[in-house]
C-alpha cells in the first residue's frame, strides 16, 4: 500500500491526494464527478495495478456511495462500454496482449462487484437504479451500433470473446471471470418469483437472448467444450504474463468475497499448496452458465394481458402465458456429432450454424462427473431436447458408464436431493422407451456392484442391476416418503422393460416378487382401513386409526400399482419365458402371495395367465419322482428343462404397456429455481437470501430426501409421465 492511507476519503480530500493512486481512482469511480466516456480518467483506472486491501465495512461504504450517485454519474453503464470496448480489442487483437486483459479484468472486476451489489439491493422492479444508458448531454460513441442498447454492447461483447477467443495459459482468468460476470448478469432471475410473468425485467439475461444466431451456437459449444475438455488453470504461475509483477490480492478481489458476496477466485485461489488439480472451476461456471441459459423463459405480452390493464395486479393465468423462443436452448437441442453428419444421410439443410460436438466425449464426460447434481441436470437436457444425443446414447455399448453412476444415486437416494432422484428416474425413463436400450442392457455384465453393500453382485447383468434398483428404490419410498409419481416412475421404466427382459438373475427375480407382496401388503392394510372406516357409526373414526384423509383415493393408487406389477410380471412370462427361468422359480416359490387376489376383479385376467404357468410347472415338478427333498438346484434345472418345451398355450394377451415421458406444459416453474438453487449450492456464487423470490429461502438449498412427509421440493416439471398402450399385432 505504501504511502496510501489506510483510510479512504471520498470527495474533496482525495483530490489532495496523486491522481494515479489506486485509492484516488477507485474514489473518484465512486463519487460525484461523473467522467465523459472518452476522459483518460478511465484509461488510468483500467491500467492502475489495483491492489488495495479494503476491509469489508470500507467496500460496503464505497458501494453504497457509488449506488447514491450512479444516477448522476452513470459510471456503471461506463464501465460496462469500456468492458466491451476492452474485450472486443482482447478479440481482435492476435495473441490477446498483456495490456488489453489487465484492462479487461479490471474492467470486470469493478463492474461485477458493483453490478452484484445493485442486483441485491435493487428497489425497483424493473432495476432502473442501474441506469444503463448515458447521459442525454453525452455524445453517444460512433463505435454504437444504430438503436443498440448498452446491455447488447456489453453481452455482445462477452458472448463474442467466450465464442471466438479460446482457453489459453494466458486467457484463462479472464474466461472465468467472464462467466461470473454472466452469473451476476442473469442473477435478476432471484428476485422474480417462481412464474415468469410479462413483467418480469432481466435486461442483461434479455440483451444475451437477442444476439445472433451464430454467437449463440459458438457460446454453447464452447460452454460444452469447457465442460468436456476440463481446463485447468496453469500450475507455472511465471507463464501467467499478466501475474508475473503480482503477488497481492487486489481490492476488486477482496471486494467480490467481502461486501458482494461473492468469491471471485482470483490468481492465488487457482494455484493451491499440492498444485494438485482436481477441480476445473472453469468446466463447472461453464455449466451452470449453460444451464442457467438454456432453461431461461421470457413471457410476453398477450392479449390477456393488453384487455386487463396496465395497473392490474390480477396474476396472468397459466394458459394464457405465452413465452419466447430460447435461442440457447434451440442450438442444444439441434447440436449433432461432429463425427455423423446427419444432413447427408436426411438430406435435411439447417437453417443456421450447427453446435458440432464430440458426442463421444461428452457422453464419457456425463459418466465421470454425473455424481454432480448439475451434471444429471445437462445430461436430461440432452436426451429429452437433443434426439441425435440421445440415437447415439443408445447406441453405445459401454452404457453402464451412464448408468452404473445414476443407479448409485438411486441407492445412495437417502442422501441425495428428491430432485436429483427425480431427475435420475426421468432419464431412466426416457432410455426405457427404446426397445433396443432395453435389450443390450441384459447382454452387458458386470463383474462385480462395489457399492452394493446388501449382498455380493457377481457377473450380474445390467438390466438386473436395473431392475433391483429400481425395486429398491420403489420399497424406499413406500417407507420413508410415499410419494406416488415416484412409485409411478419406477414402476413404468420396469413396465418398458419387461417385454424384453433376458436371464433376469435369481435376486432380481426375487426382488420383483417381493414387490408385489410388499405393494399386496399396503393394499390390504388400507383396504381393511377403508372397509373398518365404512362401518363405523355415523361415520366416526378414532383418533388413534390416524387414517388418511381419503383412504379410498389411496387404495385406489396402489391397485393400480398392483396391476402394473403384474403386468410387468405377464410381459415377461408372455414375451421371454424360455429365457427367465429364474423368474418362473421365483413365483414358484411364492405362489402363495397371489392366491388371495385370484378372484380379484381388476386383477383375475392377469392372474390367470401366472396360474397357468403355475400350473404347467407345477404338474412337471409332480411327475418327478424324486429320492429326498427338492433342492433349490434341483427345482431350477427341472424349470430349465421344461423351459425349453413351453409353448404357451391357454395363455391369454394383453396390450403391451409402454410408458413416456412429456414435461408439463410449464416446466420453466420447475427448472428456474432448481439451476439457481444448482448454482448456489454448488458453486462459489452466492446471492443475499433477503433478496431471494425465486425459491422459498426458509429452505434449506438441498433438500434431503427424507423426511416423513413425503414433501419434496419443487416437484412441478416432473410428473409429465403419460401411458401409451401399444396394440400388439
Amino acid at each position: 500500500m505504501g504511502g496510501v492511507p489506510s483510510t479512504p476519503r471520498w470527495g474533496g480530500a482525495a483530490e489532495m491526494r496523486p491522481a494515479e493512486t489506486a485509492e484516488y481512482l477507485i474514489g473518484a469511480l465512486v463519487g460525484e464527478k461523473s467522467y465523459p466516456l472518452a476522459s483518460d480518467y478511465w484509461q488510468k483506472l483500467l491500467e492502475s495495478p489495483l491492489h488495495l486491501r479494503w476491509p469489508a465495512h470500507r467496500v460496503l461504504q464505497a458501494s453504497q456511495l457509488f449506488a447514491q450517485n450512479n444516477c448522476k454519474t452513470r459510471h456503471l453503464a461506463k464501465i460496462l462500454v469500456h468492458l466491451a470496448w476492452c474485450l472486443q480489442e482482447c478479440v481482435s487483437a492476435s495473441g490477446v496482449p498483456s495490456a488489453a486483459l489487465v484492462r479487461a479484468l479490471n474492467a470486470l472486476y469493478i463492474s461485477s462487484v458493483f453490478l452484484k451489489y445493485f442486483i441485491e439491493n435493487a428497489k425497483s422492479d424493473h432495476f432502473e437504479e442501474l441506469h444503463l444508458s448515458l447521459d442525454e448531454n453525452e455524445a453517444k460513441p460512433t463505435s454504437f451500433s444504430k438503436d443498440q442498447t448498452i446491455e447488447q454492447l456489453v453481452m455482445h461483447s462477452v458472448l463474442s470473446f467466450l465464442g471466438k477467443v479460446d482457453v489459453s495459459t494466458n486467457t484463462y482468468l479472464l474466461h472465468h471471470e467472464l462467466l461470473n460476470f454472466m452469473l451476476i448478469a442473469m442473477s435478476t432471475q432471484l428476485l422474480s418469483g417462481p412464474s415468469p410473468g410479462p413483467d418480469d425485467s432481466h435486461p442483461l439475461i434479455d440483451a444475451m437472448m437477442v444476439q445472433e444466431s451464430s454467437f449463440v451456437s459458438l457460446v454453447v459449444s464452447k460452454l460444452l467444450l469447457n465442460y468436456i475438455r476440463r481446463p485447468n488453470f496453469p500450475i507455472d504461475s511465471s507463464s501467467y504474463s499478466i501475474f508475473s509483477e503480482v503477488n497481492q490480492t487486489g481490492v476488486l478481489q477482496r471486494v467480490g468475497s467481502a461486501a458482494a458476496n461473492f468469491v471471485l477466485l482470483p490468481f492465488n485461489l487457482f494455484v493451491g499448496s499440492t498444485g494438485e488439480a482436481t477441480r476445473s472451476p472453469l468446466a463447472e461456471n461453464s455449466l451452470n452458465v449453460l444451464l442457467i441459459l438454456i432453461h431461461y423463459r421470457k413471457c410476453i405480452e398477450t392479449d390477456y394481458v393488453k384487455d386487463r390493464g396496465d395497473h392490474s395486479s390480477e396474476p396472468l393465468p397459466k394458459e394464457d402465458a405465452c413465452f419466447s423462443e430460447n435461442p440457447y436452448c434451440k442450438a442444444l437441442e439441434n447440436a449433432q456429432d461432429i463425427e455423423f453428419d446427419r444432413l447427408d444421410v436426411e438430406g435435411n439443410v439447417q437453417n443456421g450454424p450447427l453446435v458440432r460436438l464430440p458426442f463421444a466425449s461428452l457422453f464419457d464426460t456425463l459418466g465421470l462427473y454425473l455424481a454432480d447434481e448439475r451434471s444429471i441436470l445437462l445430461l436430461y437436457s440432452m436426451v429429452q431436447g437433443n434426439s441425435a444425443f440421445l440415437e447415439y446414447v443408445l447406441v453405445r455399448t459401454d452404457l453402464d458408464t451412464l448408468l452404473m453412476p445414476m443407479l448409485e444415486t438411486l441407492y445412495n437416494a437417502s442422501r441425495r436431493t428428491s430432485n436429483q432422484i427425480y431427475m435420475v428416474l426421468i432419464i431412466l425413463l426416457i432410455l426405457s422407451q427404446d426397445s433396443s436400450f432395453n435389450a443390450s442392457i441384459h447382454k452387458l455384465m458386470l463383474p462385480n456392484v462395489p457399492w452394493y453393500q446388501e449382498r455380493l453382485l457377481h457377473q450380474t447383468s445390467l438390466g438386473s442391476l436395473m431392475v433391483i434398483i429400481l425395486i429398491r428404490t420403489v420399497k424406499y419410498n413406500l417407507s420413508k416418503l410415499r410419494d406416488v409419481y415416484l412409485h409411478t416412475n419406477c414402476l413404468a421404466t420396469l413396465a418398458n422393460m419387461a417385454p424384453h427382459v433376458h436371464r433376469l438373475s435369481a435376486y432380481a427375480s426375487q426382488r420383483l416378487v417381493s414387490l408385489f407382496d410388499m405393494l399386496a401388503r399396503k393394499y390390504n392394510k388400507l383396504a381393511e382401513m377403508s372397509n373398518n372406516k365404512m362401518h363405523m357409526p355415523n361415520g366416526e373414526s378414532k383418533e388413534e386409526d390416524n387414517l388418511p384423509e381419503d383412504t379410498t383415493a389411496e387404495l385406489h393408487i396402489y391397485t393400480d400399482f398392483l396391476r402394473i406389477v403384474l403386468e410387468i410380471l405377464n410381459a415377461i412370462l408372455t414375451y421371454t419365458l424360455p429365457r427367465n427361468p429364474e423368474v418362473v422359480y421365483a413365483i414358484m416359490h411364492r405362489q402363495e402371495v397371489f392366491q388371495p387376489f385370484r378372484n380379484h376383479p381388476r386383477f383375475n385376467e392377469l392372474l390367470e395367465n401366472i396360474f397357468t404357468v403355475l400350473d404347467f410347472f407345477n404338474s412337471r415338478m409332480d411327475a418327478q419322482k424324486m429320492d429326498g427333498e427338492w433342492s433349490v438346484e434341483k427345482v431350477l434345472q427341472v424349470i430349465v428343462i421344461n423351459c425349453r418345451s413351453w409353448r404357451g398355450e391357454g395363455m391369454k394377451m394383453f396390450t403391451q404397456l409402454r410408458f413416456t415421458y412429456e414435461q408439463e406444459s410449464h416446466p420453466e416453474e420447475f427448472f428456474i429455481p432448481y439451476v439457481w438453487q444448482l448454482v448456489l449450492s454448488c458453486s462459489s456464487f452466492s446471492f443475499n437470501p433477503n433478496s431471494i423470490n425465486l425459491f422459498p429461502v426458509d429452505l434449506p438449498l438441498e433438500d434431503s430426501f427424507v423426511g416423513e412427509d413425503g414433501q419434496k421440493l419443487q416437484s412441478g416439471g416432473l410428473n409429465g409421465l403419460e401411458q401409451q398402450v401399444d396394440v400388439l399385432a
